[in-house]
C-alpha cells in the first residue's frame, strides 16, 4: 500500500513539473507583427498616412493666418503635421496601433 501511495505521489509531482514547464514555455508570446500586417501597412496604410501628412501640412499653411491672430502655433502644427508624420515615418512596420 505504501509503495502504491509513493508511486501516486511521484506521478502527481512529475505531472505538476511537466505542467509548470509547459506553462513557462507557452508564456513566451511572439509580439512581432505578422507578414500580412506588414504588407498591408507597407502597401495601404503608409501611402495613406503619407497623403494625410501632405494634406495636413497644406491645411496648416492655409490656417496659418488664424494662428497668427490666436498666437497658437504649437497645437495645430502637432495635430496636422507632426503626429501624421510620426505615424508615417517612425512607427515600426506592421505595428498599426
Amino acid at each position: 500500500m505504501r509503495r502504491l501511495f509513493a508511486y501516486a505521489v511521484a506521478a502527481a509531482l512529475s505531472m505538476g513539473v511537466a505542467t509548470a514547464t509547459a506553462q513557462a514555455d507557452s508564456a513566451v508570446i511572439d509580439e512581432a507583427p505578422s507578414a500580412p500586417a506588414m504588407v498591408v501597412d507597407l502597401v495601404v496604410i503608409r501611402p495613406l498616412s503619407l497623403a494625410m501628412t501632405i494634406v495636413g501640412t497644406g491645411l496648416y499653411v492655409i490656417q496659418l493666418p488664424l494662428d497668427l491672430i490666436q498666437m497658437d502655433f504649437e497645437t495645430p502644427a502637432r495635430k496636422l503635421v507632426v503626429e501624421p508624420a510620426q505615424y508615417t515615418f517612425t512607427r515600426p512596420l506592421g505595428q498599426l496601433e
